[in-house]
């Protein structure tokens, strides 16, 4: 399958809370997304060495070559990745499988993806029910938005200090808790892509009722990579 831009591609360059990480938001990102949902239906999933809540699929080459063509100079401009050659360094197929009561504490709080601020994330949705978006957050207790090498020594005792407490979020997080300020969200969209930097604490913004679906064409499914 060869991919093409939507006709009404577009781009918005945002920012997250107080400390200004770079978000971009492209709508109508493939012309065929429905092409996409297709073959992901033909993929065999599994479960992954990760906290991701779910299973996943390979995705094609040809989209990683999509992906790097159409958006190269996103990456290196506005995300100022030049130090290398960007490559993405993992792409799936990612579906949320796994129900509210059966998360482990870790992904009941927002995460980061790598502690480098010179590595992004983006995930494509590929889903038109309202199974969420992603949200972006602040830890309360240090007023951090990202972690990174340097914030990393002082961030990671608070979780277990904060997992033993009697008000510890259970389930998806889905908005603020006494722990983290929720500074950030967008909606999942069909066709949208969001991308930013892998340090930035997120979540997937699931809500409480959520009914997790292995099917690919009715779950919450979405392309997910990384981008170095």
């Amino acid at each position: 399958m060869s991919y093409r831009l939507h006709p009404d591609f577009r781009i918005q360059k945002l920012s997250i809370g107080r400390e200004g990480a770079p978000l971009a938001v492209i709508d109508n990102l493939v012309a065929d997304a429905e092409q996409l949902v297709e073959m992901a239906a033909t993929k065999s999933y599994g479960g992954v060495a990760s906290y991701y809540p779910g299973v996943r699929a390979k995705a094609p080459l040809t989209y990683h070559q999509f992906v790097l063509g159409e958006l190269r100079e996103l990456f290196t401009g506005y995300f100022g990745i030049q130090s290398r050659p960007v490559r993405i360094t993992s792409c799936h197929f990612s579906l949320i499988t796994t129900p509210p009561d059966k998360l482990d504490h870790l992904q009941c709080i927002p995460h980061v993806d790598s502690y480098m601020s010179n590595e992004l994330a983006f995930v494509h949705y590929l889903f038109k029910r309202n199974h969420g978006g992603t949200a972006f957050y602040r830890h309360r207790a240090t007023g951090f938005e990202y972690i990174d090498q340097a914030r990393r020594s002082e961030y990671s005792p608070y979780i277990d200090k904060e997992r033993a407490m009697p008000d510890y979020p259970k389930g998806y997080i889905n908005g603020d808790t006494p722990y983290y300020e929720r500074i950030g969200h967008q909606d999942g969209v069909f066709n949208r892509m969001l991308i930013y930097r892998r340090n930035s604490l997120h979540s997937g913004a699931i809500a409480a009722d959520f009914i997790v679906d292995g099917n690919p064409r009715t779950g919450r499914l979405s392309l997910n990579g990384f981008v170095a």
